[in-house]
């Protein structure tokens, strides 16, 4: 049975030897992300995110590296998210987000470190924040439909959604030069305090994300509720915020 590894800086010299031994002097750097870079990786639970970054060269042997990858994803490893420099310059006016929140919790792994040097413009970052809280808005309303009123799907909507927000909450942070908490509660706790929504809404749901107390079910929608409509008031603010 492929071994999970209790912390992810165990696998960085095998995963670096695969990759180097496919792609050579193609591979420019591979970077850990996520919450295995920071202290919420729980083994087995959590997944293990690496970006790798290529040459353009390599990028076009990437079917070479399916076996590796399948490997990889047996020991809880997600597939890595393979890009070219070129390709993470281009995409930052459009995902923002994504890069804002890999920077501010990462590990570089192997070679070149590509995400120090990334800067964002305000103004894509309030668009993206703004187009992801709408998108979310309707996902939450759908979801909410889709469970039947049943409290444990309305359960695992709250938690299966959480980290999402929490990524937007980092990025609304940025906007207002406030330096980003690396803890889920503390981001919840800034971002609540600058914006105006209820803290005490967005600390439940991480309860009952991270299992810490056990809400009864009777209360799950309520607070699903509420959840929803703090959502709502956030983006309502952030689409008339000027930056």
């Amino acid at each position: 049975m492929a071994k999970i590894p209790e912390n992810p800086a165990e696998i960085f010299p095998e995963i670096v030897n695969d990759y180097k031994n496919i792609f050579g002097n193609g591979l420019v750097s591979i970077a850990l992300y996520g919450s295995g870079a920071g202290s919420h990786y729980i083994p087995g639970k959590s997944d293990i995110n690496f970006l790798v970054i290529l040459s353009e060269d390599a990028m076009g042997n990437l079917d070479n590296a399916i076996g590796a990858v399948a490997r990889w994803r047996k020991r809880h490893v997600a597939i890595p998210l393979f890009m070219t420099k070129a390709e993470v310059c281009s995409s930052l006016d459009s995902y923002p987000i994504e890069f804002l929140t890999m920077k501010k919790q990462y590990v570089l792994v192997y070679g070149e470190d590509i995400l120090e040097g990334l800067s964002f413009e305000p103004s894509r970052v309030r668009l993206q924040c703004e187009r992801e809280l709408n998108g979310k808005i309707l996902l939450l309303r759908r979801g909410l439909l889709k469970t039947g009123g049943q409290a444990k799907y309305i359960r695992e909507l709250i938690k299966s959604s959480l980290t999402a927000f929490v990524s937007i909450f980092k990025a609304l942070l940025y906007l207002k030069g406030i330096d980003i908490p690396h803890s889920r509660r503390d981001v919840i706790r800034s971002v609540a305090e600058v914006y105006a929504i209820d803290r005490d809404v967005f600390l439940k749901c991480a309860d009952i994300k991270e299992g810490i107390e056990r809400i009864p079910l009777s209360e799950i929608q309520p607070v699903f509720t509420a959840y929803l409509r703090e959502v709502e008031k956030l983006a309502t603010c952030v689409d008339s915020m000027s930056v």
